[in-house]
């Protein structure tokens, strides 16, 4: 019968190096390569009324209300 446990020098044996750093590779290109919902939440969050309206009527309808009109010239 063996211990269940194992030791703290050996709790990461079973992680290859190359599948770790692949992926933090990864995870680097998922953060520059954002998608759009995704960057026009983040704008609607950095300007205090937009997130305000967000809280009631949704991001996207917030990001449209604030920043939408700017957009259509």
């Amino acid at each position: 019968f063996s211990d269940p446990f194992i030791s703290r020098r050996r709790a990461s044996d079973f992680i290859q190096a190359d599948t770790r750093l692949g992926a933090i590779s990864q995870e680097r290109i998922r953060e520059r390569n954002k998608a759009p919902l995704e960057r026009q939440r983040e704008i609607c969050e950095d300007y205090y009324p937009c997130e305000l309206y967000a809280f009631r009527h949704g991001y996207a309808a917030a990001y449209r209300h604030y920043f939408g009109r700017r957009r259509t010239k």
